[in-house]
């Protein structure tokens, strides 16, 4: 077999491997109605040439793990996994274990930075924009590029089910416009999955010690956010500095 033989076949074997691995991942923990259903900020990409959802389920109430969605962010308390290996990226995350007061207020416009100013030559970094947020229930964030080569949507969404238990999704919604841009995204896609995998998982994984670590402080917690945020979708929320351990283990 010549060189370009086997190249060709080793290029083939890989393209074959991603689109299998693609079915996968591009709906990793949902059902297929929740990678179907239409969510807020989709209309942000009406016509996306990647969308994925990921889902977990999260063992507290909505007011615990909403937090912690608030805070998200590279220079506020990072995505909650893969510190190290995002940090030999030259991407300075620094994973929060508490919930801070100073970054639980988030509003329509504001920047969530997710990389440093000057990351792979970038002057400004990578920043999203928030375009909705509704209390408890939904943040949605918006990197369109300012030139119209490419925009894209990135949302969280809260469900509760019964009192004690929330669905956490997440939807990336992403347009392009060449087909060059589309399979590098799809090269790329497997380690942007496993980021959003161990980020949901690690939101979960903090919310469930928290509530098994401080029962009563959770409750406290649950009801001074009811009382003090009320029907208005962008106050500050207010909670005490509660302590977890780090995930050592994020993608069980």
């Amino acid at each position: 077999m010549s060189n370009k033989t086997r190249r060709a076949a080793q290029t083939a074997g890989v393209l074959s491997i991603l689109y299998g691995a693609r079915r996968y991942y591009r709906n990793w923990g949902t059902t297929k109605s929740e990678s179907q259903m239409p969510l807020p900020g989709d209309a942000l990409v009406a016509d996306p040439a990647i969308q994925t959802t990921e889902a977990v389920y999260i063992d507290a109430p909505v007011a615990e793990v909403w937090p912690w969605l608030l805070q998200v962010g590279q220079d506020r308390s990072g995505f909650y996994c893969c510190e190290a290996l995002k940090n030999l990226g030259g991407l300075r995350h620094h994973d929060a274990d508490a919930i801070h007061p100073e970054w639980q207020r988030l509003e329509m416009g504001d920047p969530v930075r997710v990389a440093p100013e000057g990351w792979m030559g970038l002057p400004d970094g990578v920043t999203l924009t928030v375009a909705e947020v509704v209390l408890e229930k939904y943040i949605v964030l918006d990197a369109t590029r300012e030139d119209g080569r490419w925009n894209a949507v990135w949302s969280f969404h809260l469900q509760p089910h019964w009192e004690d238990r929330v669905r956490l999704l997440t939807r990336a919604r992403i347009g392009l416009r060449h087909p060059g841009e589309v399979f590098v995204m799809e090269l790329v896609r497997p380690a942007i999955a496993f980021g959003t995998r161990g980020l949901l998982l690690g939101i979960k994984h903090r919310t469930e010690r928290l509530a098994t670590a401080t029962p009563a402080g959770a409750a406290a917690g649950r009801s001074s956010s009811a009382t003090k945020n009320g029907p208005d979708p962008k106050p500050a929320v207010g909670h005490e500095r509660w302590e977890v351990k780090r995930c050592a283990t994020p993608f069980r």
